[in-house]
């Protein structure tokens, strides 16, 4: 995907949000054939006291951008602590203890339970777009009187954030809520995507963006076209995995990434990386513990021998902030680290610290990015 196909996304997916957003205010909910979630599907609007089930532990941070008390929304939900870090998901039980008895459903990416869903009786399944149920079992849950919703805060982000976000807050009566946290982030993105749209093609510095690295003993897992490497395009940088990955993630083999020599290396960790050793950041963890596992990750075979890390341009990212509604704070970070001198007055933990105040019911605490120090 170029940059200019990122922008297209972006510019799509915040023109489509009246048509969602529109249909409802924080007060009063839309007629159910006002709604369409991303497959255009139509979808019921939550009765008063009605709950969702989420297929995805990311959703749970997306409804607690708009909603003070986004646990009593849930009927189920996945249990996928990991996708929201384990001292997220802490955070969430020590304000809402419910959150800990919540029946659990699959996760997506694993076979969908129907059986699982039905027994938790929402008024809505949100499911995640590209491995959510068949149209069969979507069919089995309308007919039982669960509304199905399919959204997306992960395969394509620029594209789909923003309206999922807005279709969560008509299904919940919570628009206007929706409506200011979009446009918040809308305002951030605009400045990062105006300064991008002057960088000449042969500016753009190569990027290696290793998700979970250490996860496996082997290397080098890599985003290829689309998810994590549609951030990379954004902020103007040259995702070396797009070059020879048509899918949205894969692996490459180290010796390629030898030869490309890129210019920006990139770990992403969290609490998931501590037994491997990698990369950990987060509250838990101090500023000592994150250098000591991000020089593992960049002192292995190979990856030491880089430009980026011999120049002082490797870098480590929390997981967790990428593919959520927040992710604006990583695109932010990205942008001072792959174009410091364009971006150096973008302050992301500024901006992290405005979403913990102005809009998120569990803020985040602690350090979720650092730079590699000298040894």
């Amino acid at each position: 995907m170029t940059f200019s196909a990122s922008r297209r996304g972006v510019l799509a997916g915040l023109a489509a949000l009246p048509l969602v957003s529109a249909c409802g205010g924080s007060s009063s909910g839309p007629a159910a054939s006002d709604i369409k979630d991303l497959r255009d599907r139509p979808v019921r609007a939550l009765p008063a006291g009605g709950k969702v089930s989420i297929d995805d532990g990311r959703f749970l941070i997306a409804l607690s951008l708009i909603h003070p008390d986004p646990v009593s929304l849930l009927a189920a939900w996945a249990g996928d602590v990991n996708r929201i870090s384990p001292d997220m998901y802490k955070a969430f039980t020590d304000k809402f203890p419910a959150l800990a008895d919540l029946p659990k459903i699959a996760q997506s990416g694993r076979p969908f339970d129907v059986e699982a869903v039905l027994a938790a009786q929402p008024g809505v399944a949100l499911v995640s777009m590209d491995s959510g149920p068949s149209d069969d079992q979507a069919a089995q849950l309308e007919a039982a009187g669960v509304s199905v919703a399919f959204i997306d805060f992960f395969s394509h982000p620029f594209e789909n954030q923003a309206r999922s976000l807005a279709l969560l807050g008509a299904l919940t009566g919570r628009s206007e809520q929706a409506e200011a946290f979009n446009a918040f982030k809308k305002a951030r993105l605009d400045v990062i995507s105006q300064r991008v749209a002057r960088i000449a093609p042969d500016q753009r510095p190569t990027v290696f963006l290793e998700p979970h690295a250490m996860i496996t003993p082997d290397c080098c897992a890599s985003p290829g076209k689309g998810n994590v490497g549609d951030y990379i395009d954004f902020v103007g940088g040259r995702n070396i995995g797009a070059d020879v990955l048509d899918q949205p993630s894969g692996k490459l083999n180290l010796e390629y990434v030898i030869q490309r020599d890129p210019d920006v290396y990139i770990a992403t960790g969290g609490p998931h990386l501590a037994k491997a050793g990698g990369f950990v950041v987060g509250p838990d963890f101090t500023a000592q513990q994150s250098q000591a596992g991000l020089r593992r990750v960049a002192g292995r075979t190979g990856i030491s021998t880089l430009k980026a890390v011999r120049e002082g341009r490797a870098h480590g990212l929390s997981h967790q902030l990428i593919n959520s509604p927040i992710d604006v704070v990583a695109v932010e970070v990205l942008a001072k680290w792959i174009h410091p001198q364009l971006f150096a007055d973008l302050e992301p933990r500024r901006t992290l610290d405005q979403i913990n105040s102005q809009f998120l019911a569990v803020p985040y605490r602690g350090d979720y990015w650092a730079d590699l120090s000298a040894a």
